[in-house]
């Protein structure tokens, strides 16, 4: 069975940084692109950054662009989110997502889904 476990979130202030970890298992992890994606407050799911398998090319929305980071350690089979610059617009609930062999851009996309993480920005 997939399994995705985000972790890392949490209360931050705006500007303030915040990491997200996922914690992957039941497939072969260094085989799938992975993505993250958002859902804020009243909003629908936001597709936020994507990364290929071996980590060789990476894609952001605009909204994030410049201020977040994904990256993954294939050897841990965990795929990361560097969150930098955080904006009150950036509170939402931040999914781990698996995605196809290829890449993912889209939330139509995905596959799996961890369970998510809260990340809120606010004073």
């Amino acid at each position: 069975e997939v399994q995705l476990v985000e972790s890392g979130g949490g209360l931050v202030q705006p500007g303030g940084s915040l990491r997200l970890s996922c914690a992957a298992s039941g497939f072969t992890f260094s085989s799938y692109a992975m993505s993250w994606v958002r859902q804020a407050p009243g909003k629908g799911l936001e597709w936020v950054s994507g990364i290929s398998s071996s980590g060789g090319r990476t894609k952001s929305a605009d909204s994030v662009k410049g201020r977040f980071t994904i990256s993954r350690d294939n050897a841990k089979n965990t795929l990361y989110l560097q969150m930098n610059s955080l904006k009150p617009e950036d509170t939402a609930v931040y999914y781990c997502a698996k995605c196809g062999p290829v890449f993912c851009t889209v939330v139509a996309e995905v596959e799996n889904w961890g369970q998510g993480t809260q990340v809120t920005v606010s004073s």
